[in-house]
């Protein structure tokens, strides 16, 4: 773990902000516009995860890992008892959202989160050293998410808590997943991650609603049986525990093709798009504070110029 040990002062992002001492304007009265007052509010956020601690970082996504169990626990609980009711297959799926509710209110590290948050301060200010913090950071909490994963996965395996009936749940909702060949997984992935970057970009305008936005949200990637990497992990590792799957069928056709397309919706497609719109609004804002100092120098002159008259 002595890796993850960093200086926090070497973990600084790199940003106009930082480097003329201001912060980060987050006042949709002093910004262009709406969506730019969210997108500096995620981006003030984003700075924040890229410099923190990598022991931090690396906990809080293991507890990430761990609560996404809740998900699994859940829809196979609801599964068990919903069966032969009207509506079963909403109330279900209504489960899945357990553990985003867990992990997200819990403010815990979850990757999924991070391709859009973390991902703004090096669209604003594309450096190596802000990739090598996002890469640092996206390789840290998927490395927690998977071993929080592995554990509960262990751990409902293992540990005598479930009756038969639930066991077999598990085992049909994880096996379900893997009907999806690795093209789907990947497409799926990729709509998964487009879904909770929204999520994401919703936040600060939710106020007190954040709660039955991560419901509503989460809920809909359960009903279109999309895959996400961290909460499918639960249930192929549990498959894998088990002995119903082999390790290398975790990794494909689950795994890879999964991440890729969750990285793929949440970032090359959502965040990038998310920036773009704001591009001329930032464009704008610094171009009027450029003509406000100009108008700010010529009455100083102005000023200078009648004393000295």
């Amino acid at each position: 773990m002595d890796k993850f040990e960093n200086n926090t002062e070497e973990l600084e992002v790199d940003s106009e902000e930082k480097s003329s001492g201001k912060k980060i304007e987050v006042d949709e009265e002093h910004l262009p516009s709406g969506a730019m007052a969210i997108h500096e509010h995620i981006r003030q956020d984003g700075q924040k995860e890229l410099e923190r601690d990598g022991m931090a970082l690396f906990w809080s996504a293991v507890a990430a890992g761990l609560s996404m169990g809740a998900s699994l626990l859940a829809k196979g609980v609801f599964h068990v008892n919903l069966v032969g009711m009207p509506g079963s297959f909403l109330l279900e799926n209504l489960g899945y959202t357990f553990g985003f509710i867990i992990v997200i209110m819990a403010r815990q590290q979850l990757f999924t989160e991070n391709t859009v948050t973390a991902v703004l301060p090096v669209m604003q200010h594309p450096t190596t050293s802000n990739f090598w913090l996002l890469m640092r950071l996206w390789g840290i909490v998927l490395l927690g998410n998977i071993v929080g994963t592995a554990l509960v996965a262990l751990a409902f395996e293992y540990m005598p808590i479930f009756d038969e009936a639930t066991r077999k749940a598990f085992d049909e909702i994880g096996m379900k997943v893997m009907e999806n060949p690795p093209g789907e997984m990947f497409a799926n992935a990729m709509i998964s991650g487009w879904i909770i970057a929204t999520m994401v970009w919703m936040f600060p305008a939710a106020g007190s609603a954040k709660i039955f936005v991560i419901v509503l949200m989460t809920w809909l990637v359960a009903l279109g049986d999309l895959t996400h990497i961290v909460v499918g992990s639960v249930e192929i590792l549990y498959l894998v525990f088990n002995g119903t799957l082999h390790w290398s069928e975790f990794f494909w056709p689950f795994a890879l093709p999964t991440l890729a397309g969750n990285i793929c919706g949440g970032t090359f497609i959502f965040a990038l798009i998310s920036h773009a719109q704001i591009r001329n609004d930032m464009s704008n804002k610094k171009k009027a504070e450029a003509k406000r100092k100009q108008e700010e120098l010529s009455r100083s002159s102005a000023k200078t110029g009648k004393r000295d008259g």
